[in-house]
């Protein structure tokens, strides 16, 4: 069991690892239901990435998982049936709490939970699509598509790619997560819901968190 999720302070966190050697898997509130934000673009394209595609519809993959384009994921909500596409890969990588978004246009409200995050990379490392998924997101910059800076949590971290995800739910409600790959070896998954409305502080309570995980982990940042 993991002792970390104070060091987010007022932020609401879920944090879960798993250690890809072995299995083991420890997590505090690992199963607590967040939002995705742009996490729920990880989702839809390992879907995606199982079928025919032409490239440009790769260069919609890859800039939605890299740069974190949302008119990229706009497109590729509606051609690739993002609704049952979370079901189906919920269903195939055996993610228990994760399902699609009640209204189907908000593809940042799929549920999601930090233990699924990690069911999801290891399914992901296993299976064909690995490749494309790892060099996307592996080529993140530092600035998104929608100009936000996505050097925080685990893309602050040499040795490691991510998904990052953000979303101000109003009224107040901000969104910050980071859930990736360290050294090969560890998945992690830091999720956050902060009710101050500020990104600062939303980021302080990513980068604590982060911080205090690759202590535990004795991996150096």
């Amino acid at each position: 069991m993991l002792d970390i999720a104070g060091a987010g302070g007022k932020s609401d966190v879920g944090v879960a690892v798993m250690d890809l050697q072995t299995g083991q898997t420890i997590s505090q509130d690992g199963d607590k239901q967040f939002y995705s934000a742009s996490l729920s673009k990880l989702i839809l394209a390992v879907d995606a990435l199982q079928q025919p595609l032409s490239d440009d519809e790769q260069d919609l993959i890859h800039r939605a998982l890299s740069a974190s384009d949302d008119e990229a994921m706009d497109v590729l909500w509606t051609r690739f049936d993002g609704m049952d596409a979370i079901g189906r890969v919920a269903a195939e990588a055996g993610l228990t709490g994760t399902h699609a978004p009640d209204d189907p246009s908000q593809w940042g409200e799929v549920v999601i939970t930090a233990n699924d995050m990690l069911r999801l990379y290891h399914y992901i490392l296993g299976s064909p699509v690995r490749d494309t998924i790892v060099a996307a997101l592996s080529s993140a910059p530092s600035t998104a598509a929608d100009g936000f800076d996505q050097e925080f949590g685990l893309l602050g971290v040499s040795g490691a790619y991510a998904k990052q995800g953000w979303m101000f739910y109003l009224p107040s409600d901000v969104y910050l997560h980071s859930a990736g790959v360290l050294d090969n070896r560890y998945a992690v998954a830091v999720l956050t819901t902060s009710p101050s409305g500020n990104w600062t502080t939303a980021r302080t309570a990513v980068n604590a968190v982060s911080k205090a995980l690759l202590v535990k982990l004795g991996v150096n940042g």
